[in-house]
């Protein structure tokens, strides 16, 4: 096998040839996903697998209920395995393969069990014994040495991605759902930790980071050989939490081996089963699915908000229930250790609507609001399109912190990205770009220096929010209309909102702007903000390409024509030669 990962993953693939015909294309990755798991746990058990066995020999009849400790010692590993079975002896007994592979994954420890237990694993051993396909898959999977010093980790991460991605292709699934590309990855943690360089390079350093949409773990992986470079004495503890089950089973497998406590790494949806309810973390990362609507869990995220308000992690409110990308920007949010313990830092991908949609007072305008108010938004860097693997759309990398250096007090900055990029050989799925490492280091310097130049913006929080003021005007005359007691008559039809900059006195902007125009009209002033009360509802939203558009002037006139009679030219003379 060659070094190269994508060899080593089309021969993982080449695994389709003997299912085809006896299983859908869409269910292969339910037969190689699991069997790339058991054989890379089979290859990491290896060197120490003698004196484990040993060891369990020596103490079984000791009397101990719980073996686990003593094992996972000698093992070497945070998993174990008792079985006397490794790939090569299940070959040796071809007519009990079924049951020697099911006593096999049985004597793993519970750790791994569950990994295979999620991927339904029972299911496609007997399917596949029953199709008299089990020995030649097992036959196929014990020829190829997965063990990390053939394969290291980073490399065995983008083979289980590239595997994913080709059965998202074949099943018409969305890959992407499951990963980040890497460079992305690299770029988020890059700007994560460049304003803590100094603390992290010390000796003995403990960082924890969190990812509640982790896929098959990349955040956490590229994080973690991130650290690992820059301090080799430090330790980053890793959490995480995952509904796909699937991608579940290979993030804890992979944490496993890594030697990552895979205790930390939970399956459930992060909304209603919050793995770590009571756990602050150092650091997250998360690229949450775009735009997915929350309906079957309404009630319970409902719930939350109506009954432990900000004391909750939904208190400042809800986004629409077509998108929700904001609960888990509220989620992570309620995570960050308090600045007076060190504080946070977050880093997260969104599409482009939690920028600006909602109007003043809607769920989406009050949490932007309640973010800003309280200064937690640090960066929002528009990336390029067709980054990602299952959407061209444009998507932005938000970097959050509780404990803002000084210079960034009150303060946001916008980095406009979306032309550092470069051209992919070929396209994966929507990917058709991807960040070079000097596009990686420019955008993290351009962030560092913090500077209110080219890509680089700087704007105060208060430059986002607005006061929505209501402006009426009287019924034309002869017109009657219906209005409350001791209220002034005011046509409904000619009712109009404007949006005052927050900096700027609403009478005074008034004045200016709307009285040259109509002087009848006026301010409503019954309609008010529901937090501070005062004339005109409150509202937050970032416009981001308003603050980068560059005017373009239009061609001259002469040129249009030049252009035309160029066009209507050619036309007659095709119309000349149909005609002949």
């Amino acid at each position: 096998m060659g070094s190269n990962f994508s060899e080593k993953a089309a021969f993982l693939w080449s695994v389709a040839d003997l299912l085809r015909g006896d299983y859908k294309q869409a269910d292969y990755g339910k037969v190689i996903l699991p069997f790339t798991v058991l054989r890379r746990l089979d290859c990491v058990l290896e060197p120490t697998k003698n004196q484990v066995l040993q060891e369990y020999e020596s103490r079984k009849n000791s009397g101990i209920a719980d073996l686990s400790p003593f094992l996972l010692k000698v093992s070497g590993q945070k998993f174990y395995s008792v079985s006397r079975f490794t790939f090569s002896k299940l070959l040796d007994d071809p007519p009990h393969i079924r049951q020697n592979l099911e006593s096999y994954l049985g004597d793993f420890s519970e750790n791994a069990r569950d990994v295979f237990e999620r991927f339904r694993f029972g299911e496609q051993i007997s399917n596949l014994d029953s199709k008299n396909l089990l020995f030649m898959i097992v036959q196929k999977f014990a020829t190829i040495d997965l063990h990390p010093d053939q394969v290291p980790n980073e490399e065995m991460g983008l083979i289980f991605e590239e595997l994913i991605r080709r059965f998202a292709e074949t099943s018409n699934e969305t890959a992407g759902e499951h990963f980040t590309p890497r460079e992305v990855i690299r770029l988020m943690v890059n700007i994560l930790f460049v304003a803590d360089d100094e603390a992290l390079s010390k000796p003995g350093v403990v960082r924890s980071l969190y990812d509640p949409a982790a896929g098959t773990g990349g955040m956490l992986s590229v994080a973690e050989d991130y650290l690992r470079e820059h301090n080799p004495d430090m330790r980053l503890t890793v959490f995480g939490q995952e509904l796909n089950d699937e991608s579940y089973s290979i993030c804890k497998a992979d944490m496993m081996i890594k030697g990552q406590d895979p205790n930390r790494i939970v399956s459930g949806n992060s909304f209603t089963q919050d793995g770590f309810p009571h756990d602050k973390f150092d650091y997250m990362l998360s690229n949450p699915p775009f735009g997915v609507d929350w309906k079957k869990i309404q009630d319970v995220v409902k719930n939350e908000h109506e009954r432990k308000g900000y004391g909750g992690r939904f208190g400042p409110g809800l986004p629409r229930v077509s998108d929700g990308s904001l609960l888990f920007l509220l989620h992570l949010l309620s995570k960050m250790r308090p600045p007076g313990e060190g504080g946070s830092r977050i880093g997260i991908v969104l599409n482009g609507s939690p920028l600006f949609t909602g109007d003043a007072g809607s769920g989406e305008s009050e949490i932007r609001r309640w973010v800003l108010e309280n200064d937690f938004l640090e960066a929002i860097i528009a990336m390029p399109t067709d980054l990602f693997y299952n959407t061209g759309i444009a998507t932005y990398i938000w970097i959050l912190s509780n404990r803002k250096s000084p210079e960034r007090k009150n303060k946001v900055q916008l980095i406009n990205a979306v032309d550092l990029y470069a051209k992919m050989r070929k396209s994966l799925g929507n990917k058709r770009n991807y960040l070079t490492d000097e596009n990686i280091q420019e955008i993290t310097r351009v962030y560092g220096e913090f500077e209110n130049k080219g890509i680089s913006k700087i704007f105060d929080t208060q430059d986002f929010g607005f006061r929505k003021i209501t402006v009426d005007r009287p019924p034309a005359s002869g017109k009657t209309v219906k209005v409350k007691k001791g209220q002034k008559p005011y046509d409904p039809d000619l009712r109009d909102t404007e949006n005052v900059p927050l900096k700027e006195d609403i009478n005074e902007y008034f004045e200016r702007e709307v009285k040259p125009h109509v002087p009848e009209a006026w301010i409503n002033e019954e309609i008010r903000d529901a937090k501070d009360g005062k004339v005109g509802k409150v509202g937050y939203e970032i416009n981001f390409n308003r603050y980068f558009y560059v005017y373009k002037p239009p061609r001259p006139l002469e040129e249009i024509k030049a252009d035309l009679k160029a066009v209507e030219s050619r036309i007659l003379e095709i119309l000349k030669q149909v005609t002949d």
